[in-house]
């Protein structure tokens, strides 16, 4: 008899499960629904938070889950750190790192996760979302070269067909729907079948966003105590961000304009 995979997550929202909940209150997510598809023995532990921060991924949940030993671990993280105002692409960097070597160093396999662009989909004044932007492909960049050092089974979220689609996300517009979680679960089943997992159909419930007063309640629930509070801590450092956005932008412009009035000097002179 073989003995049980353990497949084990640390992260945030994203992997925690938020927006695919029942009416109580439970979530499951993409995790949730790809550990049911497992063909085989299957340990399942989730100990993501949503908020969670690299930090905390490394400092509190990691110890939680290196205890079982787990042969797969999703490492679900990112999202909150580029929201914060002392945002740091190399503090990031090196709390995924650490992760990550604890986990290898433990016979793991990594699954990560790339950031999608939510300024597709979430309306964002020209500056905030040039910077929300530059920090989200930061993220990306610190994961897709961690990836490859560490061997890990990383999504490429941004090149999947439709993952755009309104149906694919939650009303909050941050975080994916049922649709999309069980969407997210369908294309990391198939890259752990290439890895030899065995694994079968991720199960697609066709009853899949809640109805519009279920959302416009959760969002008063949720939604706007959780952005008031966010707000606190970033609205003041992207202020100054757009401020310094701004000058960028309009320093740029002066130096290519510059240039382009001395090559027509230069071209006269020819």
């Amino acid at each position: 008899m073989y003995n049980p995979i353990t497949f084990a997550v640390v992260g945030d929202s994203a992997a925690s499960g938020v927006g695919d909940s029942d009416d109580q209150g439970n979530y499951f997510g993409w995790t949730y629904h790809l550990a049911k598809a497992f063909q085989e023995p299957l340990v399942y532990i989730n100990a993501s938070r949503p908020g969670a921060r690299s930090g905390e991924v490394l400092n509190v949940q990691l110890p939680k889950v290196l205890d079982h030993s787990p042969e797969l671990a999703a490492v679900i993280v990112g999202g909150n750190d580029l929201l914060r105002s002392n945002f740091s692409p190399e503090t990031f960097e090196k709390n995924l790192r650490q992760t990550m070597v604890d986990l290898v160093s433990n016979g793991s396999t990594i699954m990560l996760l790339e950031l999608h662009d939510p300024t597709v989909i979430v309306p964002m004044p020209y500056l905030v979302g040039r910077i929300c932007r530059r920090r989200v492909q930061a993220i990306n960049e610190v994961t897709h070269r961690l990836s490859k050092e560490f061997g890990a089974v990383t999504l490429p979220t941004r090149a999947l067909s439709g993952i755009y689609e309104r149906e694919k996300w939650h009303v909050d517009r941050m975080h994916p729907s049922k649709s999309g979680h069980q969407f997210i679960a369908q294309q990391f089943a198939v890259l752990l079948r290439e890895r030899g997992y065995f694994i079968g159909e991720v199960k697609i419930d066709p009853i899949n966003n809640r109805s519009r007063k279920d959302s416009i309640l959760w969002m008063l629930r949720n939604g706007t105590p959780w952005f008031l509070k966010r707000s606190v801590d970033l609205l003041p450092g992207l202020i100054w961000l757009s401020g310094a956005e701004l000058i960028y932008i309009l320093r740029s412009k002066y130096s290519q304009l510059s240039q382009d009035r001395t090559g027509v000097v230069l071209g006269s002179n020819c």
